[in-house]
């Protein structure tokens, strides 16, 4: 019952309500990036696989400019981040957006996180599973290491959550989320500004 029905609907009232409260949040921040990614935006759009492998678009804030080199190719990461962005990503601010997708019925307030379309052809039939429910904001992979933890791991949490979805389980992902955003932990693996890319195999 509360995987099939009452999560859906609790997740869409609690965003609902999440953005009425934050929406002067959202709008300062809206207008802070704007200026500090040099005209790229304050959002950024991406495709990315939801529940069954549905293709939908991804909203976040932008944290990095659009700034290339003389070749016209963007430049590295680390320097398109801005101090601005820096600061909007190790507070997670970055995620609020997505309660619009929750909204839409795209992701869940907690879910394995929705990961890159084109990381989908290198997934071992085990770790497909992970589509098995909806994408979220938060999941149990972020309670345990967030970006700090290997692929593999990450995989073995996110179908761990998927076998054990409950409402515990979910209360639990939110207060240890809680706990991590306020401390600011697992943002990025050592010696990167940004989460590894998966190659199928780490």
């Amino acid at each position: 019952m509360y995987k099939n029905y009452i999560k859906r609907i609790l997740g869409f009232c609690i965003s609902l309500t999440a953005l009425i409260v934050i929406s002067p949040v959202i709008l300062v921040v809206t207008i802070w990036l704007h200026f500090a990614n040099k005209g790229a935006g304050a959002f950024f759009f991406q495709e990315r696989p939801g529940k069954d492998g549905k293709i939908f678009r991804i909203i976040k804030f932008k944290t990095m400019t659009d700034e290339r080199d003389a070749d016209g190719n963007l430049l590295p990461d680390g320097e398109r981040l801005t101090k601005v962005g820096r600061f909007v990503r190790s507070t997670s601010i970055d995620e609020l957006p997505q309660l619009f997708n929750v909204l839409k019925g795209d992701m869940a307030l907690i879910g394995p996180r929705p990961l890159r379309t084109h990381y989908m052809p290198l997934y071992s039939p085990e770790q497909m599973r992970r589509h098995e429910v909806r994408p979220g904001i938060s999941g149990w992979a972020q309670c345990h290491g967030r970006n700090a933890i290997s692929w593999t791991e990450k995989f073995k949490l996110d179908i761990w959550y998927v076998d054990h979805l409950s409402f515990w389980t979910d209360l639990k992902v939110i207060f240890i989320t809680i706990k991590k955003v306020l401390v600011r932990e697992g943002i990025s693996k050592e010696g990167n500004v940004t989460t590894v890319p998966f190659n199928g195999h780490n």
